[in-house]
């Protein structure tokens, strides 16, 4: 099947739609700026803000004023409405085959990671003496994607992925394997993420910020500038485009995703996991380095990610190398959001023959690759778009101007065994953990690190499997406990000298990617977090990768911890308080 893209929608520091971001690129016109909307101390820190407080995003999709919603969902909205209209697709028009018993099956997969935590943390200095809890209801990413699925009342089904900033590249390749699986009709994926003190301080508590304008690749590089946006693109099967009588943009042949397997924020020098990220979208397309035009960077300007990415390029191509630059000079690193706005730049790159310049690039950095100043006029048959997370959380996908002529089998008659289930529900289990983990290491992890280390473990031994193939997460709420310290230590010293630790073990895929460092593993690896439903949605990612023939043994989780502190703000918003830990890890396989 080949996979098409009939229509994006952005907003981002550069435009709020794609007509806009389009004039900005071809300028060579940056967003970077000053702090205006975000309420922070840091205004030394530059920034890619959207130009556009809540209340005027609201009065664009008719909301009222008065109404709770996260800037993390009013700009997904923003971007998924733009990319609807742009596929000629109609909400009304599909609301009322749906009152006739006509189905469409349209997906909503939404990548992020903030969630509303900026609506959390308005509440959180008077959440003592406030009654009103009621932004609980927004804070988990599962809840901000489902506030934008309310809006449209369209979409069938709805998951959320949170692989920090490749979470919206995770989206639209899992869009695309729903496609293929004929388990949708249409999918409309991306991912959106706000600006928020907790998401700016983190960043800067581990000394990564630049005070500068961005300059990726370059020699004096010294860090990355926060940016936010919302980026969605609508994915069907060709002959689902050609049915409906649209133009199909562009065409998704290759994607991949990869383990780097070294460290919670750093990348490897030999930049292993993209690498392979990157290799598997080229194998999976068919197609040789040659025949790549250009690779839209992750390129986030600090000095670790740039020589590590600079490593992998050389590793695929050579001294060959096409052209490459990273676009978060003009947008800032948008985190979650950045795959799917750096898709779509992407997009508009081939459709107007054009290739965005690296904005501040003027020194060579030693053994790194030298990205372009701009070009235009250029053909773009092929283009790589590189994300890269935290956790060594690694994806790629391939973009072409034509589909690929050669149809991949999928795995047939084979039935899932689960080979071990392993549950945790109380604290005093976790003392086993120092069965795999020294005590100096054990007693630097929160309850959620080692309970999910733990019954990993516990399960990939009694399977019998030394390392898994592939690693999926579920989780609702992530890691609550280094959340709420960094929360509270905000609240009482300031958005001053945090503890990076706090912030590092704060990511839902930070779960994931220290069972994948544990453990050497090298592949598939996503987090999903929609709710209750986190576990079914990894159940049903890992069924898809059996029988895709992509894995022979796959390590299903799913964990979730609580604190005394959530669970009173739980019971003062009438619903039902979480246990301390509740940790479930299985191993599944395809047998004949």
């Amino acid at each position: 099947m080949n996979i098409a893209v009939t229509g994006e929608g952005i907003i981002s520091a550069i435009g709020f739609n794609k007509q806009e971001v389009l004039r900005s690129l071809i300028a060579g016109e940056s967003g970077i700026g000053r702090l205006k909307h975000l309420q922070s101390v840091h205004h030394e820190l530059p920034v890619g803000e959207v130009d556009l407080a809540n209340e005027q995003m609201k009065e664009m999709l008719g909301i009222p004023v008065s109404q709770m919603m996260s800037r993390t969902a009013l700009m997904g909205t923003i971007a998924v409405r733009q990319a609807l209209r742009d596929a000629g697709i109609s909400v009304d028009d599909i609301l009322a085959r749906k009152k006739k018993g006509e189905s469409l099956r349209i997906a909503l997969v939404s990548g992020t990671t903030v969630g509303g935590m900026d609506i959390t943390e308005l509440y959180f200095d008077h959440i003592a003496e406030d009654d009103n809890v009621s932004f609980l209801r927004h804070h988990d990413c599962g809840s901000c994607t489902n506030t934008m699925t309310d809006y449209f009342g369209i979409f069938t089904e709805v998951t959320t992925l949170s692989t920090a900033c490749s979470s919206a590249a995770n989206a639209i390749m899992f869009g695309a394997r729903l496609l293929k699986d004929h388990q949708a009709d249409i999918v409309i994926a991306g991912g959106t993420e706000s600006l928020s003190r907790f998401h700016l301080n983190g960043f800067n508590s581990l000394m990564i910020l630049d005070h500068e304008r961005c300059r990726p690749f370059d020699a004096t590089r010294a860090g990355l500038n926060l940016g936010e946006g919302a980026a969605f693109v609508v994915l069907e099967s060709e002959e689902s485009a050609n049915k409906r009588g649209v133009n199909v943009h562009a065409y998704i042949t290759g994607y991949g995703n990869a383990c780097d397997a070294y460290h919670q924020t750093a990348s490897s020098e030999d930049g292993e996991g993209a690498y392979l990220a990157m290799k598997e979208a080229l194998d999976m397309a068919h197609l040789t380095p040659k025949d790549i035009q250009y690779v839209n960077a992750h390129g986030t300007g600090t000095p670790n990610n740039d020589q590590s990415e600079s490593v992998s390029l050389h590793r695929i191509f050579g001294d060959e190398l096409p052209l490459i630059s990273s676009t978060k000079s003009f947008t800032g690193h948008t985190t979650s959001a950045s795959g799917s706005i750096e898709a779509v730049i992407c997009i508009l790159a081939m459709q107007n023959h054009f290739v965005p310049a690296n904005l501040g690039w003027a020194h060579q950095m030693e053994k790194g690759i030298t990205p372009t100043l701009g070009k235009q006029s250029v053909t773009l048959e092929n283009v790589l778009c590189n994300s890269f997370g935290f956790g060594g959380n690694d994806s790629a996908l391939l973009f072409s101007a034509h589909p690929t002529t050669i149809e991949e089998p999928v795995e047939t008659g084979k039935d899932i065994k689960v080979l071990s289930r392993v549950e945790l529900t109380s604290e005093e289990q976790l003392e086993d953990i120092r069965k795999y983990v020294k005590p100096l290491e054990a007693r630097r992890m929160g309850k959620i690190m080692k309970s999910s280390l733990l019954s990993s473990l516990e399960a990939l031994s009694q399977a019998g499997v030394e390392k898994p193939d592939a690693i999926i997460t579920g989780t609702m709420y992530g890691c609550l406990e280094y959340s709420e310290r960094l929360l509270e230590q905000m609240k009482e010293e300031g958005e001053t000298m945090l503890k990076p630790t706090y912030f590092m073990q704060s990511t839902h895929n930070t779960i994931g990617s220290n069972i994948a460092i544990k453990t050497h593993c090298h592949g598939y690896n996503v987090t999903y977090t929609q709710g209750t439903e986190s576990l079914s949605w990894a159940l049903r990612d890992a069924e898809m990768l059996l029988k895709e023939g992509k894995a022979k043994t796959v390590l299903v989780g799913c964990h979730d911890e609580s604190t005394p502190f959530f669970n009173s703000l739980l019971k003062r918003d009438g619903a039902e308080e979480q246990p301390s830990i509740h940790a479930i890890a299985m191993v599944l396989s395809c047998g004949e």
